[in-house]
């Protein structure tokens, strides 16, 4: 399998990005603003790791265990 210049896979990346922030968007109305920027890094890792276990890199695909504290918690 042949790798996509990196300028078209960061550029992927920010498109996959923006619309994972559009399907969720709705979860701020809900009083989640504070939890949606750290599930959105979260997507993006399993995003990435799918890209680069498609490309050929033998790694594990997964987020945590447990979520992460808040800052006021």
């Amino acid at each position: 399998m042949e790798k996509i210049p990196e300028d078209q896979y960061k550029k992927a990346l920010f498109q996959a990005r923006t619309q994972i922030d559009a399907c969720w968007s709705h979860t701020k109305c809900y009083g989640l603003q504070e939890d949606f920027p750290g599930a959105l890094e979260e997507t993006m890792k399993v995003v990435e790791q799918f890209a680069m276990r498609i490309r050929g890199k033998d790694i594990p695909i997964m987020v945590r265990r447990e979520p992460r504290r808040r800052p006021t918690e």
